[in-house]
């Protein structure tokens, strides 16, 4: 197969482009905006395959992506491309609703162009894989609920809401036009190269530097964490084995409060990179714990239940909550020239010149 990859610079569409590349026989086109959080050395072990294509370009913009499904042909769409932090969206809702709406649509529509002049057994097993977030359905005020694929959505934050859009659009594109379709609703995502603004990486990388770890209000917010390598493999088996017009959710079956999170990679951190071993002057990373002012909307608890996905596709996560946050601390580690030209801003002045 060739595989159309957007947000393929990403965090999650990194890892999927690297699970292709490294453990299938597939093809990649890895399509990406650049924006601040498009980062090229997160595929660059696998950039030197003759399987891998890069293309610089905005889903929003419609003439270039005809363009590209004209050129490369590709037998599947995987659509990570989004802006997808919550504070962001808080702050600057209108990039969210352009990327993640319009973008949505603008890249079903050349999708759907393309699509319908396939030939039919082309056509047949073409595939568009939308990929989306468990924040669309709100929050869970019980301990013992979990968000199925059939859970109403109830959005609380402007990024929420504009996946929930996406979401709407994708479905609708299936009933309407027939487009084939399938869609996935992940939990928190964590692991290699997550951009440093997003919890569990600003919490390692802040203590590090022996900097405040902020931690909103009480810390009690409850989240599912899904290391992002499982996700990956789990992606690539909804978009080769997935039934059309189906959503499977997507977790990691490691529910934790924040504050057991931020707790957790400090005792990691004593362990691999001890205060001692340091210049820091502070006794332990815990005291580098600070409570802020809760964001505007922040849902309690999210959950869940990916049962669906391990019953009739056969995935469950390899990684527990422990072996995975190792993996990434020690990732986080070995890589400080990863971070280090992300946080000094020096792996933007990259992009210039890589589009093929």
């Amino acid at each position: 197969m060739k595989i159309m990859v957007t947000g393929g610079a990403g965090f999650i569409g990194s890892a999927v482009v690297r699970h292709i590349i490294d453990d299938t026989a597939d093809r990649v086109v890895n399509v990406d905006k650049l924006t601040y959080a498009g980062n090229l050395n997160s595929v660059a072990a696998v950039s030197g395959s003759e399987r891998y294509t890069f293309e610089q370009a905005d889903v929003c913009d419609a003439e270039a992506m005809q363009v590209l499904f004209t050129k490369h042909q590709p037998d599947a769409v995987m659509h990570l491309a989004a802006e997808s932090h919550v504070d962001r969206s808080i702050d600057g809702p209108a990039a969210f609703i352009e990327t993640n709406i319009v973008g949505t649509y603008t890249l079903l529509e050349a999708a759907r162009n393309y699509w319908n002049d396939l030939p039919s057994a082309r056509k047949t097993a073409f595939r568009f894989h939308h990929i989306s977030t468990d924040e669309v359905y709100g929050d869970l005020h019980g301990t013992d609920d979990f968000f199925t694929e059939n859970t109403p959505y109830a959005p609380s934050s402007p990024y929420s809401a504009s996946k929930a859009s996406s979401d709407h659009l994708v479905r609708a594109w299936h009933r309407t036009y027939g487009l084939p379709v399938v869609v996935t609703n992940c939990s928190n995502n964590y692991g290699p190269c997550h951009f440093p603004e997003k919890l569990i990486p600003l919490i390692i990388l802040n203590a590090l530097a022996g900097k405040p770890l902020p931690v909103y209000g009480k810390g009690n917010q409850i989240r599912d964490w899904l290391y992002v390598e499982d996700h990956a493999q789990a992606l690539y088996r909804v978009v080769t084995e997935g039934k059309v017009g189906e959503t499977y959710n997507i977790g990691g079956h490691n529910e934790k409060q924040n504050l057991d999170v931020v707790k957790t990679i400090c005792s990691i951190l004593e362990e691999l990179a001890p205060i001692k071993n340091t210049s820091l002057n502070i006794q332990n990373y815990e005291s580098l714990i600070t409570f802020v002012q809760d964001r505007p909307g922040h849902d309690l608890r999210y959950a869940i239940d990916a049962s669906k996905i391990e019953r009739e596709l056969g995935w469950k996560p390899a990684e527990t909550f422990e072996t995975g946050l190792r993996k990434t601390v020690q990732w986080y580690l070995d890589n400080r020239a990863w971070w280090q030209a992300v946080l000094d801003s020096s792996y933007q002045l990259e992009r210039l010149g890589q589009s093929s």
